[in-house]
């Protein structure tokens, strides 16, 4: 991959200053080589100004630098789009849609679906890889408990399964975290099927649910003692607890219909935190991959 531009605010208030500046740029995301219709991929093209979309001088199909982004269809101005992504790029705590109604002037139905939608985005993104090699795996829970209520396996908060991949000098790689109907052991190789490339050692707890997971990869259960086995699992519960710090400092009062969008943005962060000069142009990336999705969607 070439050497993407760090993106710094003095930087990005000089390129993207105008909605025909982000458009240009998004072009040039879209179509690197020049434009290509989507319909008939002839190469020329008029511009229509007024409807700010490009028609092919072949098949008259009408493209937007939009279609097929998390983008389309958005009445948001493009400029305001660029700002929150930008902002949630550079703010490792995450940004709350209260933040980004008064920081961008929007309104807070606006501002929180931008948010999904670049959620969406994020997860969406990190659905193409696997977890390989040495991988830790464990359930967690998150919200908070019914007063007087149980804690940990048969607790009432949402359930959550977690991974982490670890290189050759046992330092975490990537994670990847899913909420879960149940933590038994066919739950457990569905999150494995499509998480963890197979031929992978997983690591794990002794609880019996883990167990089906030697059936598809070499396991390694170990019972968790913290006097005697201090060091067992120790990057995934380092990753569970600041799972819980992010959500829990940013985004108060969580419900589970929408965690899963947050652990998102929690695994995408994370797995690129070598590259936070970049975070800009790699959720922008992630962004135009991504096909759109509703307030209706989100809320039904």
């Amino acid at each position: 991959m070439a050497q993407q531009e760090l993106m710094t605010l003095k930087r990005f208030q000089e390129k993207f200053h105008s909605d025909d500046a982000c458009r240009e740029h998004l072009f040039q995301i879209r179509w690197t080589n020049g434009f290509c219709c989507p319909k008939c991929k002839h190469h020329a093209f008029y511009f229509l100004e007024t409807r700010k979309l490009y028609q092919c001088t072949s098949c008259k199909h009408q493209a937007s630098v939009t279609a097929g982004t998390i983008m389309q269809k958005s009445r948001t101005p493009l400029l305001t789009w660029f700002w929150a992504i930008f902002l949630v790029a550079h703010d490792k705590r995450g940004i709350s849609a209260v933040f980004l109604s008064r920081e961008l002037e929007i309104s807070y139905p606006t501002a929180w679906l931008l948010l999904h939608k670049i959620r969406k985005a994020m997860g969406d993104r990190d659905a193409h890889y696997q977890l390989a090699g040495l991988v830790e795996l464990d359930d967690a829970f998150f919200g908070a408990p019914t007063e007087g209520g149980k804690r940990g396996r048969g607790t009432d908060q949402t359930p959550v399964l977690v991974g982490v991949s670890l290189n050759k000098q046992g330092a975490p790689q990537y994670v990847k975290m899913q909420v879960i109907p149940n933590v038994k052991g066919k739950t457990l190789v569905e999150f494995a099927k499509q998480h963890i490339e197979p031929g992978s050692t997983i690591s794990s707890d002794a609880y019996r649910s883990y167990n089906a997971l030697a059936e598809e990869y070499h396991h390694q259960p170990i019972k968790f003692n913290v006097k005697d086995n201090p060091d067992h699992l120790k990057w995934l519960h380092t990753m569970i607890s600041n799972a819980k710090a992010f959500i829990g400092g940013t985004f108060h009062g969580l419900d589970a219909k929408h965690l899963q969008s947050y652990l998102n943005e929690f695994c995408f962060r994370t797995n690129r935190r070598q590259f936070e000069g970049q975070m800009f142009n790699r959720l922008l990336a992630a962004c135009v991959a991504t096909d759109t999705v509703t307030y209706f969607e989100l809320t039904a």
